[in-house]
């Protein structure tokens, strides 16, 4: 079974990938991966408040991909896996794909 891979973010690129990944997936019959990347902060505030920052910007990742995941699962029959990590995101892409060797694309819009 091919898995396909994609990186979601709040951009329209995103979304087509996604589409274009859910199409491959009902023809193959594979699987969908989303991935969504939370960014490390890039300043420090204080203790309570960066912890509060970044618990929001999880939790807006998490919506975005579980709102997408749904949206191709009405659309499409594809119900996908859906993993949030935070880090840099070439290194969060290739421990992702270190952890999950059945992924045989990576599926990225332009």
């Amino acid at each position: 079974m091919r898995v396909y891979l994609v990186i979601m973010d709040e951009t329209e690129e995103a979304k087509v990938a996604l589409r274009f990944a859910s199409r491959r997936a009902i023809r193959t019959g594979g699987q969908v991966h989303i991935l969504a990347i939370v960014p490390r902060q890039e300043f420090v505030a204080f203790g309570g408040v960066q912890a509060t920052i970044e618990q929001e910007a999880r939790e807006r990742a998490e919506v975005m991909a579980t709102s997408a995941a749904g949206s191709l699962a009405s659309e499409s029959g594809v119900m996908p896996a859906i993993s949030v990590r935070e880090g840099d995101g070439i290194r969060v892409v290739s421990d992702y794909l270190a952890q999950h060797p059945e992924v045989s694309a990576l599926v990225l819009g332009s």
